[in-house]
């Protein structure tokens, strides 16, 4: 269910770019407004994307209320530190956020990353040919678009959990401290991630805010996290993962032997590539790496800086992939932990069934597929809906006329009038007296 997005209604002028862009199909427009159906949204964010009114927003929780607390803890996702200038070193970084008074969990994080790639690793190990290639289950819109479109693909995700999980509950573990942990996100999905987190009952961290909004209030503050900064020699591997094929390589590193990978990003491309898999095309690779967005994290919709410029600032960032005996004694010992682990396996989401009885359920099928028959096949959205078969089924299910159709209704405007001609030239038998 959808938590990762909202409407402003009184913004929305009801102009229904936002339904054709839905790879899910869940958004409708009925009144002149947009409504989203909660049970198919992936929270892609594509209907931010496309909302030029600012009606669809992302549904983050108010940072100046967080900000102004004593001392803030965050939990940011990679794509935050490559902002701004100051992304190089992540120790300096964390000290300057630490001026505004913001507590930043960055060591957990990198580690997390690190555990998380090599889990993934030894779960391609494990796995006989038959049972790859293994999916990621990092972004979480790619999560529930497989859940919802590709049901059968579900048993393919890796079980394991999100780094950014992992690294609040590795922080709560190191410290015993039990402090509310506030998500720095760059997009819906992941803000989501803490509201309705997938494969577990409850997220690690209780708030969730936009990237954009915090960069936008750190400059504002003059907190100097643009100043560039020389490189210190940290990890600065986990920061690739919000770039697409990152996480990929991270895996590769871990891995005892040379893995195919496939990496795309954007969700043309991830549709296509999962259609691929559908059909058994994909033979060979061990692992794929989809994310929704652009280019990868750095192109959500809850970021700041120009996708391209991150892009830029990643492609000459200098990374180590070998580790340290200390850096491969900690991730060994937290992998035997098993915190990395989801706590429950990844679902298919049934689609709301057109009926519960089941012989009610066929006759509206047949239904639906006769109103589907007879409208225009040409999805132009019009109605409301983003396709003609939507329409179709929002008539069987009793939320539209087949009138909705600008078409159909200009074929019962045309009946009537010439019903109302038919009868206006009829005249009672009293007055056709024969002369």
């Amino acid at each position: 269910m959808t938590t990762g997005i909202k409407v402003q209604l009184s913004a929305c002028r009801g102009c229904a770019r936002c339904i054709k862009v839905c790879p899910t199909e869940a958004m409708r427009v009925l009144d002149g407004k947009v409504m989203i159906i909660p049970e198919l949204c992936v929270d892609c964010g594509e209907c931010i994307r496309k909302c030029e009114d600012r009606a669809i927003l992302i549904n983050e929780d108010n940072w100046r209320l967080l900000a102004s607390q004593d001392s803030t803890l965050i939990a940011a996702d990679p794509a935050f530190y490559v902002q701004t200038r100051g992304y190089n070193c992540p120790e300096v970084f964390s000290s300057r956020l630490k001026e505004a008074g913001l507590e930043d969990i960055t060591p957990w994080t990198s580690l997390a990353f690190d555990v998380t790639a090599y889990a993934i690793a030894k779960e391609i190990e494990k796995r006989g040919p038959e049972g790859l290639p293994l999916i990621s289950t990092y972004c979480p819109s790619v999560i529930r678009l497989i859940q919802i479109n590709y049901p059968e693909l579900v048993g393919r995700f890796v079980s394991v959990d999100s780094p950014l999980e992992t690294a609040v509950s590795l922080w709560r573990e190191d410290t015993g401290r039990g402090d509310d942990v506030t998500l720095i996100a760059p997009c819906p999905a992941k803000v989501a991630l803490v509201r309705s987190p997938e494969g577990r009952s409850k997220s690690s961290m209780k708030y969730a805010v936009s990237i954009q909004n915090v960069v936008r209030d750190l400059l504002a503050g003059g907190v100097e996290v643009d100043q560039p900064v020389e490189p210190c020699g940290g990890d600065l591997r986990y920061l690739l993962w919000s770039l697409r094929g990152g996480e990929a390589k991270h895996v590769a590193a871990f891995c005892d032997r040379p893995i195919r990978t496939i990496s795309v990003a954007g969700l043309r491309n991830t549709m296509d590539l999962l259609r691929e898999l559908e059909l058994g095309r994909l033979e060979g690779v061990d692992y794929i790496e989809c994310r929704a967005c652009d280019l990868g994290c750095i192109g959500g919709v809850g970021n700041l800086e120009s996708r391209f410029l991150t892009h830029l600032r990643l492609d000459h960032i200098d990374v180590e992939w070998s580790m340290t005996d200390q850096e491969s004694e900690a991730v060994s010992r937290w992998y035997e932990s098993g915190i990395w682990k989801l706590s429950a396996p990844l679902k298919a989401r049934q689609r709301l069934p057109l009926d519960q009885d089941l012989g009610q359920a066929m006759v509206r099928l047949r239904e639906m597929n006769q109103i589907y028959a007879e409208l225009p096949h040409i999805d132009c959205g019009s109605c409301g809906r983003p396709s003609c078969k939507a329409l179709a089924e929002d008539v069987v299910r009793g939320n539209g006329e087949a009138t909705d159709c600008i078409f159909k209704l200009r074929e019962r405007i045309y009946e009537l009038a010439r019903e109302v001609a038919e009868l206006s030239s009829r005249s009672p038998h009293a007055f056709n007296r024969k002369r």
